[in-house]
Parts: C-alpha cells; structure tokens; sequence
C-alpha cells in the first residue's frame, strides 16, 4: 500500500514572501487558504484580470500586493513560495521550471508531479493546528479526517496549552528532564484514562495547579 512520505512543516508566512501567479476563482481559493492560516502573511499576486474579491482584499490589507499584468520573471525576486494557478498549462509549466532554478518551493495547482508541497486540511482551536494529508490522493478524504478532528477535540484545548506553556517557562533542568516533566504532567490525556470531561478533566487540572 502507498505511504505517505511527505514531511510536515509550519511555514512563517509572515516572514517570507508568497507569491500566487493567477488571480482568478482559484487564485481566490488559494489567497483565502492562506490567510485562513496566516492573517498576516506576506503575499504578492499576479494575474492579467483579479477577481473582484481579491481586490479587495488587498485594500483592506496592507501584505497583500496586487500587480495587474503577466507574469515576468522578475516576479521571482526574494520569493520563498510559489501557487501558480493561472489556467494555461504551458504558462504553469514554464514558471515552475524557472522557480525551479532559484531553488523557490513551488505548487501549481492541480498538477501533482509540479508540487514541491501540497496543502493540508487544517484544524485549528487556539493555538493547536492539526494538518491532515492525503498525499494528494483525496484531498475529500482529509477533509472529512479534519472534520472528526474538530469534533473530538475540545476547545478547552485552548486552555490547556496556554497553560502549558506557562508551566514549560517555569521548569529547571535541562531538555530531556523538561519533556520527562511535561510527558508526566499530560499522560493524563491518554484515552486509557476516561475523562469524564473532554481532554481536560479534573485529574489535568489538579496536575497543573
């Protein structure tokens, strides 16, 4: 059976620059995913004609840079990521070999074997995210897994970690002595342990006070 052997990393795209080549619906899709995930993050798109919605978005939002005209090159300049979504496939196919020359992670939409990188279905409760892939196979399929995440996992989560991390500041020791504290203080979040009430029981609490 096919594995799925893709490393999962958490992009800063507050950091980095992002651009999205194609400023049509799915050009849309993709600036909406983005800033979903990452309010503030640092996108320059490109494209001929926008949709309407992305212009404004972009007023309304000083990271987004709109530019109205095809693609060159120079679009490249200081890019860490790359969507490519316009709809012709030669056009897609050229822009991925140049981003493939300077080294930029590059995704053209809906063309797998031109993907550096896939986007996940995300779950997100505070400062918790879970991305869930399917390796591209179904991307319905890891929909449906980020649903079941967002039922079973309580808000409360929220809490939890805010009050970990809390606890994390505070403890002596060197790493492998703080992950052995920390590992203690949240077994209790094993299933084998039947809360009562979701994920963060009395038994949790009493721990962390």
């Amino acid at each position: 059976m096919k594995t799925n052997d893709l490393y999962p990393i958490f992009l800063k795209l507050d950091q980095v620059q992002t651009l999205i080549v194609g400023a049509g619906n799915v050009g849309l899709v993709k600036v909406n995913f983005i800033l979903r995930q990452s309010p503030n993050a640092k996108i320059k798109i490109v494209g001929d004609t926008f949709h309407p919605e992305i212009i404004s978005k972009a007023l309304n939002n000083k990271s987004i840079q709109i530019v109205e005209r095809k693609f060159i090159s120079q679009d490249l300049d200081k890019v860490k990521v790359l969507i490519v979504a316009t709809k012709n496939e030669k056009l897609n196919t050229e822009i991925y070999h140049l981003a493939q020359s300077r080294n930029i992670l590059t995704n053209v939409v809906d063309n797998p074997p031109l993907c550096d990188f896939y986007t996940a279905a995300v779950m997100k409760k505070g400062p918790v995210k879970i991305a869930v892939s399917s390796n591209g196979a179904s991307p319905t399929l890891a929909k449906r897994l980020r649903d079941i995440l967002e039922e079973v996992i309580p808000d409360e989560v929220e809490y939890t970690a805010e009050i970990l991390e809390q606890i994390r500041t505070l403890l002596k020791g060197d790493l492998q002595e703080k992950i052995k504290t920390l590992n203690a203080l949240t077994t209790v979040l094993s299933p084998k342990y039947n809360c009562n009430e979701k994920i963060v029981g009395r038994e949790f609490l009493r721990r962390l006070t």
